[in-house]
C-alpha cells in the first residue's frame, strides 16, 4: 500500500485525481442503471413498481447512509484498499444481477450490495480525496470530482437506455459490470492513501517538513456527536437537505413527469436532463474555481437563492409549454445543480479541520439524501392530491431561498473559526 508511485513531471496528485474521477464516473453509470430496468423487470417478472422502487429506495438510503463510515474506514485501513473492495463488491452484485429471478435478490443486488458500494464510491470519496491531497486549487478538484458523481448518472441514462432497447436489460448491466472491472484495474495500478506514503507533500503546501504520522480522524458516530454541538453543521446539513429535495429528490425524479402533465413528449423531456448533465460539468468545475477565491458563504447564498426563485418560475414556464423556455431552464439548473459541493466542503474543512472533512462531509451527505428521498415521495403524492406539480415546485423554491438567506444572516457567526480540534 505504500510503494513508490511512478515518477512524473507533474504532481501525483493529479494522478490521483484523474483515478478518482474515473470511480466516480463509473459509479454514477452504476447509480443510473435501475432507471432503466424497471419496465424491463415489471414485463418479464411481473413485479409491481412498488417492489422494484423499494430496491432503489434501499439503494438510495444506504448511498447516503455509508457516506461518513466510509470516510472513517478509509481513514483506518487506507483509501485505496477500501475503494478496491467497494468496486469488486459493485462488479460482482451488478454482474450476479443477470441471474436473478426472485424479489429477494432484486433488493440484495440492487438494494443492499450496490447501495453499499455505491456510498464508499460517492461524494465523500471526493471530499477525502480533495482534502488530503491538494492544498491549492482543492475547490477546483472537488468541482470536477462532483461533477463526474452527479453528472455521470444524466449522461450515461440515454446510453443505457438505448442498450436496454436495442440488446435488453441483460446486456445493459453487463457493460456496466465491464466499466466496472476496468475502473477497478485502474484503481489498482495508479491509487495511492496518501501524499506521505510516496514521500510527497498535498499539491501546493509550502510545509518544510512531513509528519511522520497523519493525524487521524474522528469515528463517524463522534463526529456526528461534535458535529451536533456546531451551528455550522446544523447550517450545512439543514441547506444540503433542501440541495438534495430539489435536485435529485424534485427535478431529477419528477421532471419527465412533470412534462408529460403539460403534453410534452418524455424524450424531449429525457434531453432536458441530459442537458443538465452537460452543463452540471462546467458549472460544478466553475464554483469549485470560485470557491478557491470567494466567500464560501456568498457564494452559497448566490446559488440556493437563484435556484429557489427559477423553481418558482417553472409551473410558469412548464404550463406555456414552450421548450426553448425549458431549454434554458435545463442549462441553468445543470449550471446550478450540484454547484453547491465545493463551497459547502470547503466550510466543513474550514470549520472541522481538513482530516475530519470527509466523516462529517458524510454526515452532512447524508442529509442531502434524505431529502432527496423525502422530495421524490411528497413530490409523487402532492401531484397524486392536486393533480399537479406547482405546489411541489413553490415548496422548494422557497425553502431555496430560505437555505441561501441563512448564509447571510445565522451563518455570519457559525463559519468563523475551527470547533473541532484532534488532540
Amino acid at each position: 500500500m505504500s510503494s513508490a508511485a511512478p515518477r512524473f513531471r507533474v504532481h501525483y496528485a493529479w494522478v490521483i485525481a484523474a483515478a478518482t474521477f474515473v470511480v466516480l464516473l463509473m459509479t454514477a453509470g452504476i447509480r443510473a442503471t435501475p432507471g432503466v430496468l424497471i419496465v424491463p423487470l415489471e414485463q418479464e417478472f411481473g413485479w409491481n413498481r412498488a417492489i422494484i422502487s423499494l430496491a432503489i429506495a434501499i439503494n438510495i438510503a444506504l448511498f447516503g447512509l455509508i457516506g461518513p463510515f466510509a470516510a472513517s474506514v478509509m481513514d483506518r485501513f487506507g483509501l485505496r484498499r477500501i475503494v478496491l473492495a467497494a468496486i469488486a463488491l459493485l462488479v460482482v452484485a451488478v454482474a450476479l444481477s443477470t441471474r436473478m429471478h426472485t424479489q429477494w435478490q432484486l433488493m440484495l443486488f440492487w438494494g443492499v450490495l450496490v447501495g453499499a458500494g455505491t456510498g464508499v464510491t460517492s461524494m465523500v470519496l471526493a471530499a477525502v480525496v480533495a482534502t488530503r491531497w491538494f492544498d491549492e486549487r482543492r475547490g477546483l478538484v472537488l468541482g470536477a470530482l462532483s461533477a463526474a458523481n452527479a453528472t455521470g448518472q444524466l449522461v450515461f441514462l440515454p446510453a443505457l437506455a438505448k442498450i436496454t432497447e436495442s440488446s435488453g436489460w441483460r446486456s445493459a448491466t453487463l457493460v456496466v459490470a465491464g466499466a466496472g472491472a476496468v475502473t477497478f484495474v485502474i484503481v489498482l495500478l495508479f491509487m495511492r492513501d496518501r501524499p506521505e506514503d510516496i514521500g510527497l507533500l498535498p499539491y501546493g503546501q509550502r510545509a518544510t517538513a512531513i509528519p511522520a504520522v497523519p493525524p487521524r480522524s474522528l469515528a463517524p458516530i463522534e463526529a456526528l456527536r461534535h458535529a451536533m454541538e456546531s451551528r455550522a453543521f446544523w447550517i450545512l446539513a439543514g441547506t444540503f437537505f433542501v440541495c438534495g429535495a430539489s435536485t435529485n429528490g424534485l427535478i431529477g425524479t419528477h421532471l419527465i413527469a412533470a412534462c408529460h402533465d403539460v403534453g410534452i413528449p418524455e424524450t424531449r423531456a429525457a434531453q432536458l436532463l441530459a442537458v443538465m448533465g452537460i452543463f452540471d460539468i462546467l458549472g460544478t468545475t466553475a464554483s469549485g474555481w470560485l470557491t478557491d477565491r470567494f466567500s464560501s458563504r456568498y457564494l452559497l447564498f448566490g446559488y440556493y437563492t437563484v435556484r429557489g426563485v427559477s423553481l418558482l418560475f417553472l409551473p410558469l414556464t412548464l404550463s406555456g409549454g414552450a421548450t426553448q423556455s425549458l431549454g434554458l431552464f435545463a442549462v441553468f439548473y445543470g449550471l446550478d445543480w450540484v454547484a453547491t459541493v465545493p463551497p459547502t466542503v470547503r466550510l466543513t474543512g474550514d470549520v472541522f479541520g481538513r482530516e475530519n472533512t470527509g466523516v462529517i462531509y458524510g454526515w452532512i451527505g447524508a442529509s442531502h439524501q434524505l431529502g432527496a428521498s423525502m422530495a421524490a415521495f411528497g413530490a409523487g403524492a402532492i401531484r397524486t392530491v392536486s393533480g399537479d406539480y406547482a405546489t411541489a415546485f413553490y415548496i422548494s423554491g422557497v425553502l431555496c431561498v430560505l437555505a441561501g438567506t441563512s448564509f447571510l444572516t445565522f451563518g455570519r457567526r457559525a463559519f468563523h473559526a475551527p470547533v473541532v480540534r484532534m488532540a
